[in-house]
């Protein structure tokens, strides 16, 4: 039974979380030879003040205040 980890900013809403979550649950039952039933998918949201990249918060970067 595979258990897929998916973390994301914060921001989506409900309708764009489940068609991810349809998505990867169909990419493993075509790639990894299980049934849908069998496909656990978590996914996590991550505040942008919480996610970093480049030593810069994404919440710093979407409002133009980079290092």
């Amino acid at each position: 039974m595979p258990i897929i980890q998916v973390q994301v900013l914060e921001g989506r809403n409900a309708d764009q979380i489940k068609g991810l979550i349809v998505d990867i649950t169909e990419a493993a039952v075509n790639n990894l030879d299980v049934r849908h039933e069998q496909v656990r998918v978590v996914v996590t949201e991550i505040p942008d003040t919480n996610w970093g990249a480049g030593g810069s918060t994404m919440k710093e970067i979407k409002a133009g205040r980079q290092l």
